[in-house]
């Protein structure tokens, strides 16, 4: 089941709008692994794809047709590549920033502000004891 014509010329655009050639494409072709039995075993339909500029490497083996995989890897390495261009990254960091933020150690100040609201809420709380309980 080859890719159609119109989806190849999609493909080929894609690369050029991200500026993305052939030449910066490792390609290699390996024998996949999992279901499929004696024809698997016996045919390198796993598509290594390697974008030799950014160092970013894809693995598709999700059909057995060899074709049909290049043309899939050849969609994730785009994916991949678009999301370092467009700054996906930069939001993936901002979000590691964050937890690294939330989970830092509390300063001396902010400690001990807490602390002394603690303390106020505790007092507050004391003074809602019964009405007449000291009286028995």
């Amino acid at each position: 089941m080859p890719v159609s014509a119109e989806k190849e010329k999609a493909l080929a655009l894609r690369m050029q709008e991200l500026g993305v050639s052939e030449r910066d494409i490792e390609e290699s072709f390996v024998r996949s692994s999992g279901p499929g039995g004696q024809k698997v075993n016996k045919t390198s339909t796993c598509v290594q794809l390697t974008h030799l500029p950014t160092g970013l490497t894809v693995k598709c083996q999700r059909e057995r047709s060899q074709s049909l995989n290049r043309h899939l890897a050849r969609r994730l390495l785009l994916n991949k590549i678009e999301e370092r261009q467009k700054g996906f990254v930069a939001a993936e960091k901002e979000k590691a920033e964050k937890i690294r933020r939330q989970k830092r150690k509390r300063s001396q100040r902010a400690k001990g502000k807490m602390l002394d609201e603690k303390k106020r809420l505790s007092q507050k709380k004391e003074l809602r004891g019964r009405v007449g309980a000291d009286e028995t």
